[in-house]
């Protein structure tokens, strides 16, 4: 008589075995999975949210950032518009004028010729924004784009530029526009600035940022450089062309060292170095003065409030893509 006996697996653990949580890969069970989720939602909510001393703090500092970057302006613009019954060196000065009046700017249209100075820089601005434009995105393209022996060095040609101080190239500047027979001559203000390093370094990473499939594509469909360049890279970087135009324009624009040595003639002045006539020798009117520097304020008030959607655009297009 043989004996056979059944044999089973036993189940650990009972009821409480069936039912134990399935670990995952990493040995993590169900339970684990939801404290670590909770303990990760509990630190992105601390993380984001700003205490009220933080508040505080943060609106402090941008008051006084605030002041010293607009209270100059507005103490400029205050100035310009008192007549001439208001004490502006008094202990205790007025902020808003009692009785404003545009008179100082009346004054500074008779006292030089402001609009043919205006014309002046307006013309050495415009061939320095356009020179900029089109020579700093071709240099740019080429050094970002093009494949060519020691592009390397040029690169750090420009960047060791950027270390030189202006003052430090100005006097081997003015000999060659004297030589170029330019002195005198607002073509020979204009062209030192016509291209800026910086500003072929601000295109070059711009168009660094553009994916290299995309060239890469163009020339298997047969496009040559200057297609690639008009059709494909320079629609991505308007924004930052739009930063270069800014920038010259500023730059061109407040310039006082190079005109003052470049320009002899009266009528040939640039705003910036014609309004130092607004100061006599015995006696200045410092409202007039301040009426002076709102005209010269104006025209970059107006550029960068036209493009200043492009600026931020630019601004954006030079950051780091994620």
């Amino acid at each position: 008589m043989t004996n056979t006996t059944s044999t089973t697996e036993p189940v650990v653990g009972g009821a409480q075995g069936a039912a134990s949580p399935t670990p995952d890969v990493t040995g993590a069970t169900d339970a684990g999975r939801a404290s670590r989720q909770n303990g990760r939602g509990r630190r992105r909510a601390v993380w984001g949210v700003m205490s009220t001393r933080e508040k505080v703090l943060r609106y402090a500092l941008l008051i006084v950032v605030l002041f010293i970057t607009i209270g100059p302006f507005l103490w400029q613009l205050s100035t310009s518009l008192k007549g001439a019954g208001e004490d502006i060196y008094t202990a205790n000065p007025s902020f808003i004028p009692t009785e404003p009046t545009f008179e100082n700017y009346l004054k500074v249209a008779a006292a030089i010729p402001v609009w043919r100075y205006i014309g002046n820089s307006l013309l050495v601005a415009a061939i320095d924004v356009l020179g900029n434009i089109v020579f700093a995105t071709l240099a740019g393209f080429a050094l970002a784009r093009l494949q060519w022996r020691h592009r390397k060095l040029v690169l750090g040609l420009f960047l060791g530029t950027l270390v030189l101080p202006g003052e430090a190239t100005i006097i081997s500047q003015f000999v060659t526009v004297k030589d170029l027979g330019l002195a005198d001559n607002l073509v020979g203000v204009a062209l030192p600035g016509m291209i800026a390093a910086l500003n072929v370094l601000l295109m070059f990473n711009a168009f660094r940022q553009i994916p290299e499939e995309i060239d890469q594509a163009a020339v298997m469909d047969g496009a040559n450089a200057l297609q690639r360049l008009r059709y494909i890279s320079l629609p991505a970087v308007q924004g930052t062309i739009a930063v270069i135009a800014i920038f010259s324009f500023i730059g061109a624009w407040d310039d006082f060292l190079w005109p003052l040595i470049v320009l002899q003639s009266p009528e040939n002045l640039t705003l910036t170095v014609g309004l130092q006539y607004l100061q006599g020798t015995f006696a200045t009117d410092q409202r007039m003065i301040a009426a002076g520097t709102m005209i010269a304020f104006i025209p970059i008030a107006v550029i960068f409030a036209v493009l200043q959607r492009f600026f931020f655009k630019g601004v954006e297009e030079g950051g780091v893509k994620g």
